[in-house]
């Protein structure tokens, strides 16, 4: 009943003047950007929406810009050059809302490209290691493109379509793009240790990838009764799971399941999330939204920013003026932990960058955005300790954070705090 065709008979629906949206992280389908990448001479002005994906993106080819234009809801690192060299935009919008562009028709779609594992025998596919805002997308596409891919892991919750959902589908055998679990430095190993002391039993754990969250995992081992709901989950988690340190019993909402929006690591977390009805996956809007979030008592958000100004706001999505990553999931986990009983909402940052610049500062570069407001922020943590800001004045926060700064940039920061008169 159901037929597969190739990939280049797919993506002839694609028209001029479309919008695309693109399956997100792991899940990005590369044979059908290929396959509609090839298409350039005869597409003009279709525009190419998604989050962060994983691999090779070459609609984003400059050369390409009559042909295609990347619109980013989150900017990866393969397509970051698009937006100097004009081929490409950014929307900020908080993760939590992103499904509401589409079921909203403020951004309609014409077509969506997905992954997915082989239907079972009821013919149900799965999303796989990725939810995010797909299901929104599908449900209100004019045309749903998928890549059946047997390497896809099976994953439950809401992500499940039936065949009969997809308008066309191509067949393939690819490797799901993993990411390297790295050990952390020693910097990120103090931070890592920090963040753990401040963990209680039975809290519900937000964390993403990365040496920081990986370094917090390690540390867990003989706490009891932690529970997940996180927008990505990676492989820190599963060695807490096996070892009973982690079964989510103690949740306020979703008891007895690990809950996330995307994953994305390594070979053996596809294979350990694959058909494990523990692992629950669910779009975005669920996931994110802080009166889901709050319900989870101790709950604990572990982000990252790119710097901090000593009144305590968070730039996490720019380098100045220069569009680096995007708003993301943050600001909805920030939330919803501060609200949450017992939360603890944490931004994590080694106090200098890798070349040493200091992270720490008078004020925010200018052009620079605030993904996570003074108001919003509890806890800031680097290797030199965590400055708690929660209810201090402008005069205590700046004492806080200049007590965990760098040495070499505390005496500048103290005369940058004396000249400012909070």
């Amino acid at each position: 009943m159901y037929k597969a065709i190739t990939a280049e008979q797919a993506v002839k629906v694609i028209k001029s003047n479309d919008r695309v949206y693109i399956h997100a992280a792991a899940a990005a389908p590369q044979a059908l950007i290929n396959a509609m990448t090839e298409r350039h001479e005869e597409l003009r002005n279709v525009e190419v929406c998604h989050l962060h994906i994983e691999g090779e993106t070459p609609y984003a080819n400059p050369a390409l810009k009559n042909s295609f234009h990347v619109n980013s809801f989150f900017i990866g690192k393969n397509v970051r050059h698009t937006l100097a060299a004009g081929n490409g935009s950014y929307t900020p919008v908080f993760l939590s809302e992103l499904p509401l562009l589409f079921k909203r028709n403020i951004l309609p779609v014409d077509i969506a490209l997905i992954q997915v594992s082989p239907p079972d025998r009821h013919g149900y596919c799965s999303l796989g290691v990725s939810v995010e805002a797909t299901l929104a997308a599908i449900d209100n596409a004019r045309h749903v493109i998928a890549q059946v891919n047997p390497r896809m892991p099976r994953t439950h919750g809401a992500g499940i379509i039936h065949i009969s959902e997809l308008d066309s589908f191509v067949e393939v055998d690819l490797v799901v793009p993993e990411i390297p679990d790295l050990e952390p430095t020693k910097i990120e190993n103090k931070i890592g240790g920090f963040i753990a002391e401040m963990i209680e039993d039975g809290s519900t754990l937000q964390m993403g990838i990365g040496n920081i969250p990986n370094s917090v995992l390690k540390r867990l081992t003989n706490h009891k009764n932690l529970g997940i709901h996180t927008e990505m989950l990676s492989d820190g988690v599963i060695d807490l799971i096996l070892k009973d340190v982690v079964n989510s019993n103690f949740k306020g909402i979703d008891q007895g399941r690990a809950m996330a929006t995307f994953l994305m690591g390594s070979r053996r977390l596809y294979d350990y999330v694959d058909d494990n009805p523990f692992i629950e996956m669910r779009g975005a809007d669920y996931v994110n939204d802080i009166s889901i979030i709050r319900q989870n008592p101790k709950t604990i958000a572990i982000n990252s920013a790119i710097e901090v100004d000593l009144t305590g706001q968070i730039c996490a999505d720019s380098i100045g003026s220069r569009m680096y990553s995007g708003v993301g999931g943050q600001m909805d986990f920030i939330r919803g932990a501060s609200l949450s009983e017992g939360g603890k909402a944490i931004i994590a940052i080694p106090s200098t960058t890798k070349k040493g610049v200091n992270r720490i500062v008078p004020f925010l570069k200018k052009g620079a955005g605030v993904v996570t407001t003074r108001a919003h922020v509890h806890y800031v943590v680097t290797e030199y300790g965590v400055a708690n800001l929660y209810g201090k004045t402008l005069k205590q926060r700046a004492n806080a954070l200049i007590n965990i700064a760098h040495p070499e940039f505390r005496e500048q920061l103290e005369k940058d705090y004396l000249e400012r008169k909070f």
